[in-house]
């Protein structure tokens, strides 16, 4: 395990800057973010992304959070209590740690906030990139390399598929698993589905008719789209930021939630270390994932607003976990509540933890 620095090179920053000034943008397909990211919008956060960012200063505060590589991983460690289990907060995609640093600065036990394989300093292991093998390199750092014999997880998106999965295989080591997307169970034939479950699942079939072009072409044709990406920052920002507004509680305003240097900064940690196309492996090499088993440990859901996951039956993640001590649908933050929503988050996890013990 060593230190790690983040320090962008003066030519990168430069050369960054330079593809900005030179950028083309495409004529509208439709009325604002109807088809993508709103024309205006998207020429707005390039001009600051270039002329108004201050990446020395972001990179001056994101090097006071202690950062370490370990055989390819990097991760934050705060470190608080060691006298109680410590947390991993685990993100997902289309992000980044910068995510759970919020929720991190309001939790007092030891911290540890990994990069997905793939993504940013965090090299992709050997094999197939699947949600097990996240789990192992988690379950691996955080036992092997900082010798905790218990911990809890907390994530969202694959972060929080990747800590279903660490508490199904390390039952023993795993205190308890804290999600904001409801687990879904291996199969539906232990009972018949329920029309409330019914309902979900059509509503959530119904929203992968309009936006699942993004996981369908990353799942197929990862390289193809990562080769565009990763040489046009413009496109990496519309990519990204198109997500960000879909799927954040924000009603239509990106910038209620994320202001133009919090984009700028998770942009810009995507652009030097050249991470976008590895971080699509793991929807390339979705197929390769087996069934989870049923989840013992304890289990936690604090549901993201956003549709369909705002009306996720209970049922269906009582089918999942066969401990589910706490459940609750707040109403507000969506796909990144730890960002979005930090103290809300913070109440329950710290609620949680502290009823599992």
């Amino acid at each position: 395990m060593e230190p790690f620095t983040i320090a962008v090179r003066p030519d990168v920053l430069d050369d960054l800057r330079a593809r900005l000034e030179r950028s083309r943008f495409s004529a509208p397909s439709a009325p604002a973010w109807q088809a993508g990211p709103d024309a205006v919008f998207l020429r707005t956060l390039v001009d600051h992304w270039a002329h108004g960012f201050d990446w020395p200063a972001a990179e001056r505060r994101l090097n006071a959070y202690p950062q370490f590589i370990d055989r390819g991983q990097h991760f934050v460690h705060l470190r608080r209590d060691a006298s109680r289990p410590p947390v991993l907060l685990a993100h997902g995609w289309p992000s980044s740690f910068l995510e759970m640093l919020p929720l991190a600065e309001l939790l007092d036990v030891d911290v540890v906030i990994p990069s997905l394989p793939g993504f940013l300093w965090s090299e992709l292991p050997e094999g197939p990139l699947t949600r097990a093998a996240m789990a192992e390199r988690y379950h691996s750092l955080m036992t092997e390399t900082l010798g905790y014999e218990r911990y809890f997880v907390f994530g969202g998106d694959i972060g929080g598929v990747v800590g279903s999965w660490l508490g199904a295989m390390h039952p023993a080591e795993v205190a308890g698993v804290h999600m904001i997307h409801g687990p879904f169970p291996a199969d539906f034939d232990a009972s018949p589905i329920t029309p409330e479950e019914q309902a979900f699942l059509d509503a959530d079939e119904e929203r992968d008719e309009t936006d699942s072009g993004y996981s369908d072409i990353m799942g197929t044709r990862p390289d193809t789209i990562a080769a565009a990406l990763i040489d046009s920052p413009v496109g990496l920002a519309a990519w990204i930021v198109d997500k960000l507004r879909a799927w954040s509680d924000c009603g239509g305003d990106l910038e209620s939630r994320f202001d133009l240097d919090a984009l700028c900064e998770l942009l810009t940690l995507y652009w030097v270390t050249e991470s976008i196309g590895t971080s699509f492996r793991q929807y390339f090499d979705y197929p390769e994932n087996p069934p989870r088993p049923t989840i013992t440990v304890p289990v936690a859901v604090t549901l993201s607003s956003e549709p369909p996951f705002e009306f996720f039956p209970r049922s269906i993640a009582e089918r999942a976990a066969s401990d589910l001590r706490q459940y609750s649908a707040p109403g507000r933050g969506g796909h990144f509540l730890a960002f979005e929503e930090p103290a809300l988050v913070a109440e329950e996890l710290v609620a949680f933890m502290r009823s599992v013990g």
